[in-house]
């Protein structure tokens, strides 16, 4: 039985293959269909049972009570504040809504949906004792033997009832080519086989968020903290439906988008690659002297370089230069706006016009 460890050049740790020697390479490969990606940071959520779309529907910011089997779509679990508590990618195959979660979500996710079930037609399992999750591109997974439907990114398309607050065209994400296929152990260990006699190209985590953060994709177990609303990372585009019925933190989403804006906002940052500096996630951005942000998830791209994704305050100035402050030293930085400054405030309120004072019967 072969393990990620046999795979020649692996570097592995608790996450899973980080890398097998070149995550750069890996890349190119990942992005062009030449190799596989087994995600040890992912885990699998089963959900059966009559009741289960409409009952996801109701505790999450999708609809997805009429969801068709073989469609991808991801929902967020919010806190009665608004702020994203949980995440999954969501693909039903008309008897099992199949739910993919970053590992460190998983269990707390699994527990939660759990205690909500009340006397509904649901069962909640965590599969990650017999399933694993493989991403690549669609025609990569495509020869893969799954135990459910291909779940295919639909980032950065707005999914509908969704809303895009990033302006740039074409959206950096626009090319991107990624789908997450759920296999059992059995197929696991034929496609390391496969990998260990140099059958099959594999690649690392690395290389998997290095293409994340290229297209601007957020994720709950990197990119959030305990504040984050889904507004500040774009991310009503795909995970959140803004007309479908009540669910905890409606009320918020609703609110930021219509009348207010969002208190942070993401942006992309081009970081300086000559003295070999990467900062690490919760690394303060600055302007000037000025605490304007934190950094959330870094990599290498292999055409970008060192790049990352910061939350910035919304009133962060736009093109300006900025330092990341790392643990060895200032790093310089340029932002890119995902999310501008302005985002939100989307209904159109009239205004009501002002009152003169009436006269008094003494002035009349």
């Amino acid at each position: 039985m072969s393990t990620l460890a046999d795979v020649p050049g692996a570097v592995i740790d608790e996450r899973g293959l980080r890398h097998v020697g070149s995550p750069v390479a890996e890349q190119r490969k990942l992005a062009s269909g030449r190799a596989l990606a087994p995600l040890g940071d992912r885990r699998v959520i089963s959900v059966s049972g009559d009741d289960r779309r409409s009952w996801l529907d109701s505790l999450s910011s999708q609809a997805l009570t009429h969801l068709a089997p073989g469609v991808s779509t991801e929902m967020l679990i919010l806190d009665p504040q608004g702020r994203v508590e949980h995440a999954a990618s969501v693909i039903d195959d008309g008897e099992t809504t199949w739910l993919i979660v970053d590992a460190t979500d998983a269990e707390a996710l699994a527990a939660w949906l759990t205690r909500m079930r009340f006397r509904l037609r649901v069962e909640v399992r965590e599969r990650s004792d017999d399933l694993f999750v493989v991403g690549g591109t669609r025609e990569a997974v495509a020869g893969l033997r799954t135990v459910a439907p291909v779940w295919v990114d639909p980032w950065p398309e707005v999914s509908p009832g969704g809303w895009a607050y990033a302006r740039v065209e074409p959206h950096p994400g626009a090319e991107r080519d990624w789908a997450e296929a759920v296999v059992d152990a059995a197929e696991f260990e034929r496609l390391l086989d496969a990998a260990v006699r140099s059958e099959l190209s594999l690649a690392g985590l690395d290389a998997v968020e290095a293409l994340r953060v290229a297209a601007w994709r957020p994720r709950v177990g990197v990119d959030a903290d305990e504040r984050l609303l889904p507004h500040e990372m774009d991310w009503l585009r795909t995970a959140v439906h803004l007309s479908k019925g009540c669910y905890r933190g409606q009320e918020t989403v609703a609110k930021v988008h219509n009348l207010g804006h969002p208190p942070r906002r993401v942006v992309a940052l081009q970081l300086d690659g000559s003295d070999n500096l990467l900062p690490v996630r919760g690394d303060e951005v600055l302007a000037g002297d000025v605490v304007v942000g934190t950094i959330t998830s870094v990599a290498v791209h292999h055409e970008e370089g060192p790049i990352a994704l910061a939350l910035v305050k919304r009133t962060a100035a736009d093109g300006v230069p900025l330092v990341v402050m790392t643990a060895d030293g200032p790093l310089a930085a340029s932002a890119e706006t995902i999310v501008p400054a302005d985002a939100g405030a989307t209904a159109d309120v009239p205004r009501l016009p002002r009152l003169g004072r009436r006269r008094s019967s003494t002035q009349e």
